[in-house]
């Protein structure tokens, strides 16, 4: 019985028509007025309507698009009576909600048509997802379901479990018991689409389960697994990959889960792979599952007998599996759309497959039986097989970098031949693997065969084929971006003789990439090219002046970019009158682009940039050009859509340049490009305001306030977020050039600067984007110096590091609770993902650790009120058993030890000890921090420290005694050590033990080479005990001078006060005592003595 009167069904009828208009107009209208009339002002009118559409209308059309208006109204936003915005549905009053509610379970039991339940069943999961989210319940729901799953009907079976998978979050723990049994059930339905839904609900039922009581579950898997065979049997495709698909998402949840029927597992998808009659696709996801292991459980994959060889063997197979009725490769040849036309082939599944065992099994696993394949496929009769391996070797070398670059030899010696193989998709191939072993084993191939290479890829620039050519121009790009120009320079005239050849090609694609070949040739080259110049440069410029028509505009592009390259490699003088015509041609062309998709637009923005670089102040005339586009760019609004149903995704998904994202229930869709485009945008606004710095200031304000600021909060791209944090301390740096350290227009702009920093800091979830957030902030704070906060941003500031550090406490113990029952498998297979996350955690401390080193170099004592509120938390990492929590509590002491002078003393009970301690400490960073904290209180922290700083000369020196304590980790901490004790007995004098039998020890503690900041304190005292002709210093005065001779070699001291002092001293102990300088200095290379005897002359 209708609850709603007939006229408003007979108004809605009409709008659901009119909602389905195929004209336009009549559509729009219809929308309008269903927004207006209902969704505004009537919104339980309209979904009761709706609902007792779905029941009650005798055409199936109407009740199926009922259901889908129903579910997008019932997930719209509204402002409840709290002004809470909620979606509409939860918004109703509980009544209304109720009858809805009861309508639309009415709705999905009487359903008889398949199709139409399935949109009604969508509708009843949105709202279920929305009461599970808001933890209410819907308590006739699941009732309703269960007894659905137990109907006669096996099309009603199959609506219950598509609900489940839908919407798990309805799923209560106090149902286990009925839902195990409903599971159960469900994986032996005598219907397959049944058995397959409950695959899929259990699939997302299980994702939701927390890590302690997924076991409870492990005993279905065997009957999910049963469902797999006689699926298989039948050669159902699509069937068979529906049931693959759910079980790649258990895999990814719980692989150990499989662990017992793992190898039984393996075999039946390796079958799977190998069955020719079933499709492609179905034949993927079977690779794709096995490849969900090698990711998640790489331990379980290595352990199987034979997992590692069957499914190397497979993806060769696969690899094989290309050119079909192009045995010549003329259809291959003839082909100028290379980026769609390969993507979803066999072949290319079974090279990135490849990559993904290198990358997680590793190259002890993969690399034996690869290489028991690869030297039979190379001597292969068929091409394929000898394509296959030359691609195969390509798609392991980054994951098998390690234990390949050792024998790069044997592997040259299989790929080197390729490049003369009689088949042209070999010596692609061929090109291939030399081009992605220049990547991932640089700089050893540029260093080591850097003449096999070449001698054998330059040849190939001559091949008829211009896709072959093509790409050994393109190998070339990833040799010559590892390689030294002292490696390129005399192969310049040879590479760029061919190249230019090249730019004659009658085939366009030849030409594009022979243009960024030599681009990439002229960036690593650098003033080598200059020679060059002459003959590309008019080429380049000629290019740009003609080519106007539409096909040309992509060699336009890189003609640009190659012009614009060689102009930043020879530099502004070489360029002389040509960086004014490049510039007028850039001008013109941005002019003439009109279409939205020209590629030129994009590469114009990167070669603005590169001559902004190249003129410096000089490009100041072409800047209102350039930036209004890039601003626009920059500005660009997140693209965004909701997608209603499946019919839309999968439009998306066809569509290049989106990025699907599941959200209550939905999916949106955000178009990557326009993010990528806003990303490279904000990064030359970076070039622009370090490269033009006061001249830039016009800009500053407007491009602060309406991109760098909201570019902080842009959550749906943090690339463009971690770019908008480089910009903010460049932008408030063009200002303070411009106006000065004290001007009001810096003070303005940065009073609406820091509190969105502040903000930022203490709202940001995400650890790497908050420890960006926080290099922004002490890059800011260093621009503005002194007094750069007020006492309320301090207390905001503490109010965002105690929320940090809360949650990252919070982050550690669930790591370690995390390793409580944890097989070792287990713990090996986790390894990589906890030293990921451990690494985050790191970093962020560090660089809230230099946000710290801001504010106290900045506001010295002042800071110290707001910074005790965290003393606890100091208190309790200064003794921590975790080094990276003592080294960040001892580096924020050293701050305040550094910059609050006597008032440190007030915290010495809290530093003390841990500085001593931290003398002694395993980690070479730890004693680092301790030695240079025990440096700065004798240096600034006046004579309360003194008792302190006599008794720790000890433990400095036993810093400086431990074994290898010049090597690579440990030597930091030594020259700190040595420069503590220099500053102890510098500035203490009087609190240290026979102070001369001190400095004769501290005279073994030098040299000090490595650190910058050390050094001038080390050689400075050194410098003042020569003045004052110290005995332990004139007695060894040879050892002295080679002291201060390796200082000097590496420049330690720079060239002003300190080092002229020292080297005076260095003079008058030479002159007094005879010493023999030109033979001590015997000992050096040529080229340091010059740098050495240079301060002598």
């Amino acid at each position: 019985m209708s609850v709603l009167p007939a006229e408003v069904h007979a108004k809605l009828t009409q709008l659901l028509q009119a909602l389905q208009s195929p004209d336009n107009s009549v559509r729009s209208q219809a929308e309008d007025h269903l927004q207006t009339s209902w969704t505004a002002t009537q919104p339980e009118v309209l979904l009761m309507g709706l609902a007792e559409q779905m029941n009650g209308s005798e055409e199936a059309s109407i009740r199926s698009f009922a259901a889908v208006i129903f579910r997008r109204i019932a997930s719209k936003t509204c402002k409840n009576d709290k002004n809470d915005t909620v979606e509409i549905f939860i918004s109703l009053s509980p009544d209304q909600a109720s009858a809805i509610r009861q309508k639309l379970l009415e709705a999905l039991a009487n359903e008889s048509s398949q199709p139409v339940r399935n949109k009604i069943s969508d509708a009843v999961a949105d709202v279920g997802r929305q009461y599970s989210e808001n933890n209410d319940t819907w308590p006739e729901l699941l009732g309703v379901l269960f007894n659905l799953s137990m109907a006669p009907d096996a099309g009603k079976r199959e609506t219950a479990y598509r609900v489940f998978a839908t919407t798990p979050g309805i799923i209560e723990k106090q149902h286990e018991g009925a839902v195990l049994e409903a599971f159960q059930r469900g994986f032996k339905d005598d219907a397959v689409g049944v058995r397959l839904a409950a695959m899929e609900a259990f699939a997302a039922f299980f994702r939701g389960l927390g890590k302690k009581q997924q076991p409870k579950y492990f005993g279905l898997l065997p009957d999910v697994l049963n469902i797999l065979p006689p699926i298989k049997d039948s050669h159902d495709s699509d069937d068979l990959s529906k049931a693959l698909l759910a079980l790649i998402d258990l895999a990814e949840t719980c692989p150990k889960m499989f662990k017992p029927l793992f190898h039984n597992l393996v075999m039946f998808s390796v079958g799977v792979i190998q069955d020719k009659e079933l499709t492609d696709i179905c034949r993927q996801n079977a690779l794709e599952l096995m490849a969900t292991f090698a990711d998640y459980a790489p331990s379980m994959c290595r352990k199987d007998q034979s997992y590692t060889n069957d499914m190397i063997t497979q993806c060769l197979s696969l690899m094989t599996d290309l050119g079909e009725d192009d045995e010549d490769a003329a259809e291959w040849l003839s082909a100028e759309d290379f980026e769609s036309e390969e993507s979803d082939l066999n072949h290319v599944a079974g090279e990135q497959c490849m990559d993904r065992l290198a990358n997680k099994l590793g190259g002890e696993t993969i690399l034996a039986p690869t290489f028991n394949w690869l030297p039979r496929m190379m001597t292969s009769m068929a091409w394929r097989d000898r394509h296959a391996a030359l691609m195969a070797i390509s798609a392991i070398s980054e994951g098998c970098r390690e234990l390949m670059v050792r024998e790069l030899r044997q592997v040259l010696d299989l790929v080197v031949p390729a490049l003369k193989d009689p088949h042209p998709r070999v010596r692609w191939a061929g090109c291939q693997a030399l081009g992605q072993m220049s990547t991932d084993f640089a700089p050893t191939m540029q260093k080591e065969y850097y003449d096999v290479i070449l001698k054998a890829i330059i040849p190939v620039l001559d091949s008829e084929e211009g896709r072959v050519k093509a790409h050994a121009a393109a190998a070339l790009v990833n040799f010559c971006e590892e390689a030294e120009k002292s490696i390129l320079e005399p192969y310049l005239d040879e590479l760029l003789a061919h190249l230019f050849q090249l730019l004659q090609n009658d085939k366009r694609f030849v030409q594009e990439q022979a243009l960024s070949t030599i681009a990439t040739i002229a960036d690593a080259a650098e003033a080598a090219f200059s020679k060059y110049y002459d003959t590309l440069m008019p080429l380049l410029v000629n290019v740009l002046r003609r080519e106007n028509e539409k096909e040309f505009r992509l060699l336009r592009a890189k003609a640009m970019e190659c012009a614009t390259l060689i102009a930043l490699a020879v530099g502004k003088e070489r360029l002389g009158n040509d960086a004014m015509t490049l510039v007028e041609l850039l001008a013109t062309i941005q002019g003439s682009i009109t279409d939205t998709d020209d590629p030129q637009a994009q590469y114009l923005m990167h070669c603005w940039g590169r001559m902004c670089r190249v003129m410096g102040s000089d490009f100041l005339p072409f800047l209102p050009n350039v930036m209004p586009p890039l601003v626009e760019l920059a500005s660009a609004k997140a693209d965004i859509q909701l997608l209603d149903d499946d019919e839309q995704v999968e439009q998306i998904q066809q569509e290049e340049g989106w990025e699907l994202v599941p959200l209550k229930g939905k999916m949106i869709g955000i178009r990557t490009s326009t993010m990528d485009d806003k990303h490279m945008a904000i990064e030359l606004l970076v070039v622009y305001a370090q490269t033009l710095e006061a001249s830039f200031a016009p800009y500053v304000r407007d491009t602060m306030e309406k991109i760098a600021l909201p570019g902080l909060a842009f959550f749906f791209h943090d690339p463009v977020r971690f770019i908008s944090a480089k910009l903010v301390p460049q932008l408030l740096s063009s200002y303070k050039k411009a106006f000065g350290p004290q001007s009001n227009q810096l003070r303005e702009l940065w009073a609406g600067t820091v509190d969105k920093l502040l903000e930022v800091l203490t709202a940001e979830p995400a650890i790497d984007a908050l420890a960006e957030m926080y290099q922004c902030f002490y890059e800011s704070a260093e621009v503005i110096g002194k007094e750069c906060l007020t006492p309320q941003h301090m207390d905001k500031f503490i109010d965002g590091v105690h929320s940090a550090i809360e949650d990252y406490k919070d982050r550690v113990a669930q790591r370690e609770e995390d390793k409580e029952g944890v097989t070792a498998e287990d713990a090996e297979d986790e390894a990589e993902d906890l030293l990921m996350a451990i690494e985050d955690d790191q970093t962020l401390l560090s660089d809230m650790n230099k946000a710290f080193h801001a504010i106290f170099k900045n506001h010295g004592a002042a800071f110290l009120r707001p910074w005790e509120r965290l003393m606890p938390t100091y208190e309790s990492f200064l003794i921590s058993e975790d080094p990276t929590q003592r080294q960040w509590g001892l580096c924020i002491m050293d701050d305040v030890l550094e910059y609050c002078g006597p008032e440190s003393i007030h915290y010495a009970n809290y530093i003390q000890k841990p500085l001593i301690d931290g003398c002694k400490d395993p980690s070479a960073a730890i004693r680092q921090a301790a030695a240079y904290g025990i440096g700065v209180a004798a240096h600034r922290g006046g004579t309360a420290w003194s008792q302190f700083l006599g008794g720790s000369i000890p433990y400095l020196f036993q810093v400086t005694q431990i074994p290898d304590a010049r090597g690579e980790d440990a030597v930091y901490a030594t020259e700190n050590a040595c420069a503590a004790i220099a500053k102890i007995l510098h500035y203490n004098n009087a609190s240290v033990q026979d102070p001369q039998n001190v400095v004769a020890q501290w005279i073994n503690t030098l040299p000090v080479t490595n650190d910058e900041e050390a050094a001038p304190f080390a050689y400075g005292y050194l410098a003042t005990l020569i003045n004052q002709q110290i005995p332990a210093v004139m007695g060894q005065a040879d050892k002295i001078f080679i002291f201060v001779a390796q200082a000097l070699e590496t420049e330690m001291l720079g060239s002003g006060e300190v080092a002229q002092k020292v080297v005076q001293a260095t003079k008058a102990l030479l002159q007094t005592t005879g010493v023999n300088a030109p033979t001590l200095l015997q000992q050096f290379p040529p080229e340091s003595q010059q740098v050495i005897m240079r301060y002598f002359a």
